[in-house]
């Protein structure tokens, strides 16, 4: 099996929407040719912040969004919550591992409830948690920034893990989504793609922007420059 990046997704964080028109902006988005729609889920527990729960996913699916939604969950404890966001319509779910008091057990509830599962890496947590996940997962999360709020800059240090991260997919043998988060932009998503990420969660920098469809066409570019290159 090719365990290379796979072809390459933009998913915008809704973090960074306009929320008084929430289903208009993330219709846009993926008119603009964004493939997927990511959602940022925080308690004021395990992060310093408090965002969007259950009820917006199912609103969105209501609103007629037909796209994938990318759940990340950044709450403690994590089971509770996985039923009512699979119920709700999403498509993916990703924790972090710190967070559950039994890692493979969310997994398997995640995937019981018709979700795919993925385990979310903070700058500062060793990927040694896939020793023991990786053939059960369907994506695995990096933070290039620290969690809790959007529109960080992007930490370089983040480079060589997505590449330690897309060998152990590799040596795996499965087809895993490499996703990276935090300050992904135009102007450094081509050296995130050439460590080997294959999904690049973007907020501030395409719902900030003038231009969507401009500003993820570009991204597109310097993925596809680096691959061609």
């Amino acid at each position: 099996m090719n365990t290379g990046p796979a072809s390459p997704w933009i998913a915008p964080s809704i973090l960074s929407a306009d929320f008084a028109r929430l289903g208009a902006e993330v219709d846009a988005v993926l008119g603009a040719g964004a493939d997927l729609v990511h959602f940022d889920v925080m308690d004021n527990h395990y992060v310093p912040n408090l965002t969007i729960g259950p009820l917006v996913c199912e609103a969105l699916r209501r609103h007629g969004v037909q796209a994938p939604i990318d759940v990340h969950l950044m709450v403690r404890p994590v089971d509770r919550i996985v039923p009512d966001f699979a119920k709700a319509g999403a498509t993916y779910i990703t924790f972090h591992p710190e967070a559950s008091e039994h890692v493979d057990r969310t997994i398997g509830l995640i995937r019981e409830h018709g979700c795919r599962p993925g385990l979310v890496f903070n700058p500062a947590t060793p990927l040694d948690w896939l020793d023991y996940t990786i053939d059960a997962l369907d994506m695995i999360l990096l933070m290039s920034v620290n969690p809790g709020f959007g529109g960080q800059a992007f930490i370089p240090g983040v480079l060589p893990k997505i590449a330690q991260a897309r060998a152990r997919i590799a040596a795996s043998g499965r087809a895993i989504r490499l996703e990276v988060d935090g300050g992904i932009k135009p102007d450094n998503i081509g050296a995130v793609a050439a460590a080997g990420a294959d999904t690049f969660v973007a907020g501030s920098a395409i719902f900030g922007s003038g231009d969507y469809a401009a500003t993820i066409a570009r991204m597109r570019r310097e993925i596809e420059g680096v691959r061609c290159g």
